[in-house]
């Protein structure tokens, strides 16, 4: 689909160590490998996999077939909050993107089983503009502080991780034909707008956590 850059846990740590201020250092913030942390192991599973799949050039179509591999990063992630976590907060938002998204991932592959594919030019341009957002959430992600606190790293990363869904779901109503398609669309981005925002209200008040 798109070639990922390779990079190396080394080179993220030294990135995020030079990254942390003096404050950070002294509220014990500590940087972590990106390659050492699960839920960049996660987000890389999931880019790899999307990074496999055969693009059709139908809007709709690769909305719903990259969509479903978009949750299920997300569905992992949020199990694996479950098992390191302890603030109350963040395991609450973990289980409710469980909740949501495992539902949204069911529909989205009924929809790809049942629906035919047919290439068209908006669905030529959907692709482009699905693969930029998905190269700017790894970005954001390469560049995240990650501390091997299990809330703080997800909090951040989920951020990034609705971000590019977000992005993707305004591209399928802008370039999309499927009105249920469109309707999950602008669901998902009602939805994780909110749960952005909350993520980074916990995030500003547990900034020394």
């Amino acid at each position: 689909m798109f070639k990922r850059r390779i990079k190396t846990g080394l080179l993220l740590a030294a990135l995020s160590f030079g990254g942390l201020t003096a404050c950070d250092r002294d509220n014990g913030l500590e940087p972590q490998a990106h390659d050492d942390n699960t839920f960049m192991q996660i987000n890389h599973a999931m880019l790899a996999q999307m990074d496999a799949m055969t693009m059709t050039s139908d809007a709709d179509h690769d909305f719903a077939m990259m969509m479903s591999m978009h949750h299920q990063g997300a569905i992992d992630m949020s199990n694996e909050l479950l098992k390191q976590g302890d603030d109350a907060t963040i395991r609450a938002m973990a289980q409710k993107v469980i909740d949501a998204q495992t539902q949204e991932k069911t529909m989205l592959t009924q929809f790809v089983q049942s629906h035919k594919a047919e290439a068209n030019a908006a669905g030529q341009t959907a692709k482009s503009e699905y693969m930029m957002a998905m190269d700017k959430m790894e970005k954001a992600q390469d560049i995240r502080i990650l501390t091997g606190d299990a809330d703080v790293d997800y909090a951040q990363l989920l951020i990034d991780h609705h971000q590019s869904a977000i992005e993707m779901a305004q591209t399928q109503l802008e370039h999309g034909d499927v009105q249920q398609m469109k309707d999950m669309a602008q669901k998902m981005i009602d939805d994780q707008m909110k749960e952005i925002d909350q993520l980074q209200t916990w995030l500003q008040q547990n900034k020394n956590y």
